[in-house]
């Protein structure tokens, strides 16, 4: 057995845990720049009273604006040149408060600053050249500066990974920027923050965890402490999420699904992924469609697909969340499970067709072609861009 597992330095889960930030962020900066990503809890006064907290805490706070789009390259270029221009030195941390969009975005701003301090330069480099499958294949020199992590949604896990994502329109793509080194050092999780979260978000968050959970596990990079995690996240969050979907404010069910998202984040990044977020990430690019909308529509045809390669590991999913209920063998405790994971999609609201959220047939080859990024890669089952074209115009 070898492996190698990569989380947070520090996680600090449950109710009321954020009146803890002051004195946690204290261990890492003196000053952090606060990347809030909800305008929601802008509204609520949630943010400004983090920033309060802080400030009385002896913390010096440099407030950005709110990040409510999935980040794109123009973003971190403008909002690093801007931070160096307001005096960002080595010591300092960034805080993001948000879901995985301003997580990312810290985590980006990280790299580049630091890389840009750490070889004295006035301007930071344009974050492309470190992107996979499109950059110049750079990677960092210099410590990014740490990211405190507050996720106020329970699906992407980008509390708990060590890649940035990051968007492009013209030309189209959506690729990572990866290093150990950009994982968050202290992740406070404190799912009070989500219970007003909408239920259509709820819902398409909680179904990106649960795709996370099982693309981790069949992946052909699996690893087995993501194994074991993504087992118990899964049977919290199958459980969970129409509870949530259903009554916002039902703290237990938001509790299980922050848990289980968590959990998805640390499972992914030391295992990867597969079919559903290589398709993902291109329905993004060319269809604007929200990644975790993308990843729900197309779990339940994702475990189909890879039935035929993988049954066994399909199979151990089915039996440990739904016990007897599902069948003995294997092949079928595989189809089992897809259909309920249909079953799932339809409870909490997932549309079912890509035509029902814009997707055109049109677009379907430049969706094929970009669907190749690293996801894709951990796959079980190796897909030809005739199948691909297939398994799409069959999901229109």
């Amino acid at each position: 057995m070898r492996y190698e597992f990569v989380a947070p330095r520090q996680i600090v889960f449950g109710r009321e845990r954020l009146r803890e930030l002051p004195d946690l962020v204290k261990t890492v900066a003196q000053r952090v720049w606060l990347v809030p990503g909800s305008r929601r809890l802008v509204a609520r006064g949630v943010v400004a009273q983090i920033v309060a907290a802080l400030r009385d805490a002896g913390v010096y706070v440099f407030e950005l604006p709110v990040i409510d789009h999935e980040p794109l390259v123009g973003d971190v270029d403008r909002w690093a040149e801007g931070m160096l221009r307001q005096g960002v030195i080595a010591g300092d941390a960034i805080l993001a408060v948000g879901g995985g969009s301003a997580i990312d975005l810290a985590k980006a701003l990280a790299g580049v600053i630091g890389e840009a301090l750490g070889s004295r330069s006035d301007r930071p480099p344009r974050i492309v050249e470190f992107l996979e499958g499109v950059g110049t294949g750079r990677k960092i020199q210099h410590p990014p500066l740490p990211v405190i992590a507050v996720p106020t949604t329970a699906g992407a896990g980008a509390e708990a990974t060590r890649n940035a994502v990051i968007s492009s329109h013209d030309p189209p793509f959506k690729k990572s920027f990866r290093d150990s080194r950009l994982m968050p050092q202290i992740v406070v999780v404190d799912p009070v923050l989500t219970v007003d979260l909408p239920a259509d978000i709820t819902a398409a968050t909680g179904m990106d965890a649960i795709t996370q959970l099982v693309e981790s596990y069949i992946s052909k990079r699996w690893q087995p402490i993501p194994r074991a995690l993504a087992l118990q996240g899964l049977k919290l969050a199958v459980k969970a999420l129409p509870r949530a979907v259903r009554d916002g404010s039902d703290l237990e069910a938001r509790e299980a699904m922050a848990h289980a998202a968590l959990l998805s984040g640390m499972a992914l990044a030391n295992s990867g992924l597969g079919m559903a977020h290589g398709i993902a990430a291109a329905l993004g690019v060319h269809c604007q469609i929200p990644h975790g909308l993308a990843c729900a529509m197309l779990l339940p045809t994702a475990i189909r697909v890879n039935a035929e390669v993988c049954p066994n590991e399909l199979a151990e999913l089915a039996r440990y969340v739904y016990g007897e209920e599902a069948p003995q063998d294997a092949r079928a405790a595989s189809l089992f499970l897809a259909d309920k994971m249909d079953q799932l999609c339809q409870m909490v609201g997932i549309p079912r067709k890509l035509s029902q959220v814009g997707v055109t047939p049109e677009k379907i080859p430049a969706i094929v072609r970009d669907s190749r990024g690293t996801s894709m890669q951990g796959n079980p089952r190796e897909l030809s861009d005739q199948e691909l074209t297939r398994i799409l115009e069959e999901l229109q």
